[in-house]
């Protein structure tokens, strides 16, 4: 696919956006501000490895600046329920794995809310089914297609985005580790927008390597897309 962001350093060059996602330990979150990511990710859903618990600590929210953007992750969880645990901790993004229809991302959205809204892709997926979505979201994550809602740890086959024609901007997600600078430096999309990344650099659930995410941060941003 064709872009208008080459990687040469020219006047059309993009940083990639970053977001860390699966995050709860206090002292992990303070090491990782350091990298300055662009986003957060805190997992509300109870399934997960990296659930934050039914009384997560304060200190993984209030720690965080207005720099970086709080994402919270949902899985076909009630509006209600949403909007008070984002304007709880201050979240200011709503990031959605489940089956939530147009209508309830527009509701989120028109509560002045950010709004993701995640897509499980594999070699069959229909990219028109996200029409409707283009305009009570803000941005679309691509992952994984796995048995689970949620990041499976593993990478799909970024050439099927090349069926991806829609105008909203993506976060690209699913199994992006250290070694991927050289691969997301060739992959080329209009609309790519910023990584999505988690698994692929932890030590434990929910605890980040912090020389890895920094390294990784820090290459990403001196490469342009």
């Amino acid at each position: 696919m064709t872009s208008s962001h080459p990687i040469n350093k020219t006047a059309n060059m993009k940083i990639l956006k970053i977001k860390v996602c699966g995050m709860r330990d206090p002292e992990n979150i303070r090491e990782l501000l350091k990298t300055s990511p662009d986003y957060l990710g805190y997992i509300f859903y109870p399934k997960s490895k990296r659930f934050v618990g039914t009384n997560p600590n304060p200190k993984i929210f209030s720690l965080v600046s207005q720099s970086t953007q709080k994402v919270g992750v949902f899985v076909n969880e009630g509006l209600e329920t949403v909007r008070n645990i984002c304007s709880k901790f201050r979240i200011e993004v709503a990031q959605l794995h489940g089956d939530e229809s147009p209508g309830y991302c527009q509701s989120l959205k028109d509560s002045g809310l950010h709004v993701f809204k995640a897509f499980s892709v594999d070699e069959q997926f229909d990219f028109s089914r996200l029409e409707n979505y283009t305009k009570a979201v803000d941005y679309f994550l691509f992952d994984t297609k796995g048995k689970l809602p949620g990041g499976t740890g593993l990478k799909f086959n970024w050439e099927v985005l090349r069926n991806y024609t829609l105008p909203t901007p993506f976060f690209l997600s699913g199994g992006i580790g250290p070694d991927d600078v050289d691969a997301l430096a060739r992959f080329k999309h209009s609309q790519l927008y910023a990584l999505d990344i988690n698994s692929g650099f932890e030590i434990n659930p929910a605890e980040k390597d912090i020389e890895k995410v920094t390294e990784f941060i820090s290459q990403i941003r001196k490469s342009a897309i």
